[in-house]
């Protein structure tokens, strides 16, 4: 098991979580082990029967809420979602590679503003 995967399993909802400038961003809302199997968001083929609105309707839904290749890069890795109050949308994902250590805290060893905010 690799170092990032150790430290996420050692993470739980509800932690405070800190960047790496100390400051504090928020907590821990979801905690997503990654999974190297997971199925990556492939181009839709073309489907006659099927809008681009339905598409994205069907697609909108799931974690994490960021960009396609973004969202394969985080299911695959792992990844937390960090609620916080300083994004507009309320959260950021972590990517569990940026994760420098865990204790009573979630430690990250970017700031917060090189995180990914929830779309």
């Amino acid at each position: 098991m690799s170092q990032q995967h150790t430290a996420v399993s050692r993470v739980t909802t509800g932690m405070p979580v800190v960047d790496s400038t100390g400051a504090g961003i928020g907590t821990v809302d979801l905690v997503q082990r990654g999974d190297p199997n997971a199925v990556t968001v492939q181009a839709p083929t073309a489907d006659p029967g099927s809008s681009l609105d339905e598409l994205i309707e069907s697609t909108a839904v799931g974690e994490p809420d960021v960009p396609a290749d973004l969202a394969a890069r985080l299911l695959h890795g792992g990844y937390l979602k960090v609620s916080t109050e300083l994004v507009p949308t309320g959260a950021v994902y972590v990517p569990a590679d940026r994760i420098a250590a865990v204790d009573t805290q979630v430690h990250l060893d970017v700031p917060v503003s090189a995180l990914p905010a929830e779309e």
